[in-house]
């Protein structure tokens, strides 16, 4: 962003990479993904870089509201600075916070999460992933992020991305409105389990299994890591895989 402001100019979007993005070695190569699917197809966008600290969301859930002021003021006071109108991230946690908690602060911005994001370009046909015939016919099923959907009721979306990669899509029994948390919410991945006879990651990861799907799409980093983490608890990861919806869209792409 510094580099484009420098030379006078300003990008459609900003692209949010977040905390998982740019720092957990796995949720990188969903970074890459979509950096690559937005380099293919024209889009112009910048990243903050050094500038991007975290959006505030594990501090507010975790309670610490005076360290949740302060990070999301400090964002605010740099995308004013550089006059950011529109926000793709993929991240929900992101994506809910910058939506609905930063214009509380006077951070008012278009914020859309990736799996929009993606919806569009394949509906303005920038992207054509069935092309590529990757996983014609394949069964995948798809996680609802509880921040995407319960939380902004976005469940079309990345159900619509999904289809465009014409495999067969089967659901959880546990889905859209009704389904079940990962686990990793409200700060809860930074804290010990608390005492029970199963962890929430390995009951989700059962209703995956249900399913009979070879693949298991999610589009939220916690997410991502919670259902991989449930496979390997289940000594699955040699048959089932997790991808998020940007890997695989840019599989089909070939990218």
């Amino acid at each position: 962003m510094a580099e484009m402001a420098a030379k006078g100019e300003s990008p459609e979007i900003l692209f949010w990479v977040g905390c998982a993005g740019s720092f957990d070695d796995r949720y990188k190569s969903v970074t890459k993904a979509f950096v690559k699917i937005l380099n293919k197809v024209g889009v112009s966008f910048a990243v903050l870089g050094q500038e991007e600290t975290c959006t505030g969301d594990p501090a507010r859930r975790a309670g610490n509201e005076f360290l949740f002021q302060m990070q999301a003021m400090s964002n605010i006071q740099v995308f004013e600075g550089y006059n950011v109108k529109k926000i793709v991230t993929a991240c929900p946690h992101c994506f809910n916070t910058l939506k609905n908690e930063y214009p509380a602060l006077g951070g008012n911005y278009e914020v859309i999460h990736h799996s929009t994001f993606l919806q569009q370009l394949i509906d303005e046909g920038k992207v054509k992933p069935a092309d590529g015939q990757a996983f014609k016919g394949q069964k995948i099923t798809y996680h609802d992020s509880c921040y995407l959907g319960r939380a902004n009721n976005v469940y079309e979306a990345p159900r619509k991305v999904l289809e465009a990669l014409d495999i067969e899509l089967v659901e959880m029994k546990r889905c859209k409105t009704n389904g079940l948390c990962c686990g990793a919410g409200g700060a809860q991945m930074f804290k010990d389990a608390e005492p029970g006879n199963k962890e929430i990651n390995v009951e989700r990861t059962e209703d995956a299994l249900e399913t009979g799907a070879g693949i298991i799409a999610s589009a939220c980093p916690f997410c991502l890591t919670m259902l991989s983490d449930g496979i390997k608890a289940k000594e699955k990861e040699e048959e089932i895989k997790v991808y998020d919806l940007a890997e695989l869209i840019a599989q089909a792409e070939d990218l």
